[in-house]
């Protein structure tokens, strides 16, 4: 009865283990998650890594205790001519095989960088579609910290969000809170009152995840010409084409990415169309 239980629960731990690394692999970072109040299935970024964790925890349990129960066919595994023997071809390709896992992780070689390079493409992606906070945990702020980030007042953003129907705005209060007792998102309230960039206007300081976007969005976002700005660029001795990230025009050129930023930034004034 134990060894059958045993091995149900390790095989069940495994398998939503599996499903909640999918999930956590392809959902978006934590600020942005938390920002766009992001949920999959009606569980938030905190519920499903919480969820992770502990049936991971249970797998790791029931696995200890399947070996335990188990021990005399593992250690025939590692036994010849009934003699422990801890090098066999088995063992030797089982340490191989994760060996050449861990370190072409770290060397960031093909196919392991695929993989990494596949949760980078779809964090990216949902912080296209979901937007970017102006800093991490913005939605925790009091009004009063976060209307500076956003180019405003405290006294204008808490106006702003009276005359939008949040009567209970107020300096000390969260955009968290403002936003679960009307069952929405920080991303949307804000959006509802924060006033319009100009084009051809970039912010003083590069909102969260702007290295991760492509010359060509940074342009389409903030109405500039990409054209006019990968001139401007090559002017200041910036190489760059439109399909490449910050990052990596920082990384072509030498540079950081907020280095990059700042000399888009100043190219952005002649460029706008």
């Amino acid at each position: 009865m134990a060894r059958k239980t045993t091995s149900l629960v390790a095989f069940l731990a495994f398998v939503l283990t599996a499903v909640t690394s999918v999930i956590l692999y392809i959902a978006p970072q934590g600020r942005v998650a938390y920002w766009s109040d992001w949920t999959l299935w009606g569980m938030d970024k905190t519920q499903w890594g919480n969820l992770h964790v502990n049936l991971g925890f249970l797998f790791l349990l029931s696995l200890a205790l399947h070996a335990y129960y188990n021990w005399k066919a593992i250690l025939a595994y590692c036994s010849r001519a009934r003699r422990l023997v801890l090098v066999t071809p088995a063992s030797a390709t089982a340490v191989a095989i994760v060996a050449v896992t861990a370190l072409g992780t770290l060397g960031l070689t093909p196919p392991f960088s695929w993989v990494l390079d596949g949760g980078t493409y779809f964090k990216d992606r949902a912080a296209r579609v979901h937007g970017e906070p102006p800093f991490g945990h913005a939605e925790l702020a009091p009004l009063t910290l976060l209307a500076p980030a956003v180019g405003m007042t405290p006294e204008a953003l808490v106006a702003a969000l009276r005359q939008a129907g949040f009567s209970d705005a107020a300096p000390d209060a969260t955009l968290l809170t403002l936003a679960r007792s009307r069952h929405t998102s920080p991303q949307r309230i804000l959006a509802r009152v924060l006033p319009a960039t100009p084009s051809g206007e970039l912010p003083q300081t590069p909102p969260p995840g702007t290295g991760s976007i492509t010359l060509e969005e940074l342009c389409r976002r903030h109405g500039l010409s990409p054209n006019a700005v990968i001139a401007a660029l090559a002017a200041q001795g910036i190489a760059a084409t439109p399909g490449e990230t910050l990052k990596a025009i920082a990384e072509k050129n030498g540079k950081t990415p907020v280095a990059v930023y700042a000399a888009i930034r100043q190219a952005a004034a002649p460029a706008a169309p």
